[in-house]
């Protein structure tokens, strides 16, 4: 089930609403699971599985991080002091104290549990068509295991796996204090805003707010605000971009001008997808009392690529700083492990992107780029440049290396390349491609999208305050962009497959 679906907006939303309101304050986490569970089994009940197996594991080795257990798990295999353990109350552990065989223990359970899952469903298929190329250069038959077992990413997995298993890595750490309601970290882990396409909540972000939040109006109304600001650049702006990038990249021939639109186009699909899910998944979390983090801040305004991190997917990029860049020995261990854990890191982040090695590579030139530009710290040749040169430059890069990202294998991104630097000749047949890449429609969105790229307002910082004409305009935008939805057949999530 999708945000920008009839089935959502008009039936199960606002059902869960309804339920989460209706029902006493106890009541209302084990109300948001199980609705969670329902809208993450909707495509496949099979799912939700994975999902429960990971939420247990983590729950357990939370609190045998502390030396507590739950009642069920000290009844089953009778451990002494059952009553006196679940009644002491749970403390962080202290930062600078040393960590135990058996604290050791339940952090690696609960790490390689989620990286089991994410490496065995996400990448099984990847390994064994590598493993099969191999073998067939290699001369040796009957490897072939992708036609044997072929197994179906459960969607969210990345996202799911990494925030739940940031609980244990901070409780760990000594940062926060572990929940002993198996349904409040069930609540944390399913929750369906965020469930499968993020943000990445980490714990610290929400933990006293699993405790206690407050439901106003104003939050409320500022979730819808934000819903309703979310679908309409998923609809109105991604989708038609979307349909633009389609048409360039699927052309047998394209003239380099019209590559270099398609490639930009799907750079608005990218950004206007990817923002508009997170705006509607802040919005729904405002409308359950919750208050999530920013995940993007006006990324194509950047003036390097550095910046470009700072301000695109922000939940990913702090989550891969603060538990690998970091761990990794960050930029403490002198200037060239710096720039290889700024490789390694990256290249980690496009492979969690997708089991290609076309992400592996748009990982390895950002993180090649990362580590240039710290080379060249403030006497690089870009600086000197005014801003809009520095952010026109941080662009042009930027759209070169999503045609990496777009294209399914190296040689479709190789000769999507040579049609935008001119080195393949256009066939004659490219003038139909340009014929519908600028139909009036297109070409409109188009427009409109790169305005609101470049010059329009956060919806975080814009919906910090209503006006009537604000209101009055929100609630048109959400008019338009659910009669268009209902004439659409074009809709994908792009990151619901990451």
């Amino acid at each position: 089930m999708v945000f920008s679906s009839h089935a959502f907006l008009f039936y199960f939303l606002p059902l869960a609403i309804g339920f989460y309101y209706v029902v006493p304050r106890r009541g209302r986490h084990l109300v948001l699971t199980l609705g969670s569970y329902l809208f993450y089994g909707w495509a496949n009940p099979l799912f939700v599985v994975l999902l429960l197996a990971s939420t247990v594991v983590d729950y357990v080795c939370g609190l045998a991080l502390v030396g507590v257990g739950p009642v069920w798990l000290a009844r089953l295999v009778r451990a002494p002091r059952t009553a006196e353990l679940w009644a002491s109350p749970l403390v962080p552990l202290s930062p600078d104290a040393p960590r135990s065989p058996r604290q050791r223990l339940a952090l690696w359970c609960s790490v390689v549990t989620n990286l089991s899952l994410l490496g065995f469903f996400k990448y099984f298929n990847f390994a064994a068509e590598n493993v099969a190329a191999v073998a067939s250069w290699l001369g040796v038959p009957g490897l072939e295991l992708d036609r044997i077992v072929r197994v179906t990413l459960p969607l969210g997995i990345s996202f799911y796996t990494f925030q739940s298993m940031s609980y244990t890595i901070d409780i760990y750490r000594g940062r926060v204090t572990p929940l002993r309601n198996l349904i409040d970290f069930a609540c944390y882990v399913s929750m369906f805003p965020q469930l499968v396409a993020g943000p990445i909540i980490r714990f610290s972000e929400v933990a006293d707010q699993l405790v206690r939040r407050s439901h106003t109006v104003a939050k409320f109304s500022r979730g819808i605000a934000f819903v309703s600001l979310g679908l309409a650049k998923k609809v109105l702006l991604a989708n038609p971009c979307g349909s633009l990038a389609d048409v360039a990249f699927g052309a047998g021939s394209i003239t380099p001008w019209d590559a270099w639109y398609g490639v930009t186009a799907y750079a608005f699909q990218i950004y206007f997808d990817f923002s508009g899910y997170s705006d509607m998944a802040i919005g729904l979390g405002l409308m359950l009392g919750f208050v999530f983090p920013k995940n993007f801040d006006s990324p194509y305004v950047s003036a390097s690529i550095t910046e470009f991190w700072r301000r695109w997917h922000i939940s990913l990029s702090t989550w891969l700083r603060d538990y690998l860049y970091i761990p990794l020995g960050g930029n403490r261990r002198g200037e060239l492990r710096t720039y290889a854990n700024l490789g390694v890191v990256m290249l980690l982040g496009g492979l969690w992107h997708g089991a290609a090695w076309t992400f592996v590579a748009w990982g390895g030139i950002h993180g090649l780029l990362l580590a240039l530009e710290r080379w060249q710290g403030k006497d690089a040749w870009y600086r000197r440049l005014p801003r809009p040169a520095r952010v026109a430059v941080t662009f042009f890069i930027v759209l070169i290396t999503w045609v990496f990202f777009r294209s399914p294998d190296f040689p479709s991104a190789a000769r999507y390349l040579g049609h935008m630097f001119g080195a393949i000749e256009p066939e004659p047949a490219a003038a139909l491609v340009t014929g519908i890449l600028y139909q009036p429609y297109y070409l409109t969105t188009f427009a409109v999208a790169a305005a609101v790229t470049w010059m329009g307002p956060q919806s975080w910082d814009w919906t910090r305050s209503m006006s009537e004409i604000k209101v009055a305009g929100i609630f048109a935008l959400l008019v338009v962009a659910a009669g268009v939805l209902a004439t659409q057949a074009y809709n994908p999530f792009i990151y619901f497959i990451f």
